[in-house]
């Protein structure tokens, strides 16, 4: 049986010391966000072989912090739900069932990221912009 202690004591080594008890909000309270939340993640399945096909992000945490213009325009997915903490004790749990059980609220996220969609687009007009910048420059 896997004790909440023994929990704890992992995201301890994973992060630092810091002072959560059974109901702390786990990435609140260390600090992390984004890539961070899904590498810690992913140890903690593999460590104790939980089964994370349930597993929903953006019910959890943001995304990684980067520029994200799109946003502006259309939520990501993780502004469109209220967010559930990961608690060691709910950490514990699964780790004990071997299996991500939350009930996740219904919900509907729309069939395309919009605002990464507006991210790729503006992405590619400022490569294009500098390219011509570049051989007009160079080449007359």
């Amino acid at each position: 049986m896997i004790t909440e202690q023994e929990i704890v004591d992992f995201i301890i080594k994973e992060y630092w010391e810091t002072k959560l008890t059974s109901d702390s909000d786990v990435f609140s309270e260390v600090g992390i966000d984004g890539d961070d939340c899904d590498e810690f993640l992913q140890k903690y399945s593999e460590k104790y072989s939980v089964d994370m096909n349930d597993f929903l992000w953006y019910f959890h945490y943001q995304q990684e912090g980067n520029l994200n213009i799109g946003s502006l325009f259309f939520k990501n997915p993780n502004q469109r739900v209220k967010e559930i903490a990961i608690t060691p004790k709910i950490l514990t749990e699964f780790a004990n069932s071997k299996k991500w059980k939350i009930e996740y609220p219904q919900h509907k996220l729309p069939k395309y990221r919009y605002d990464l969609i507006i991210n790729s687009v503006l992405f590619t007009i400022v490569i294009v912009w500098l390219i011509v910048s570049l051989v007009k420059k160079y080449l007359t």
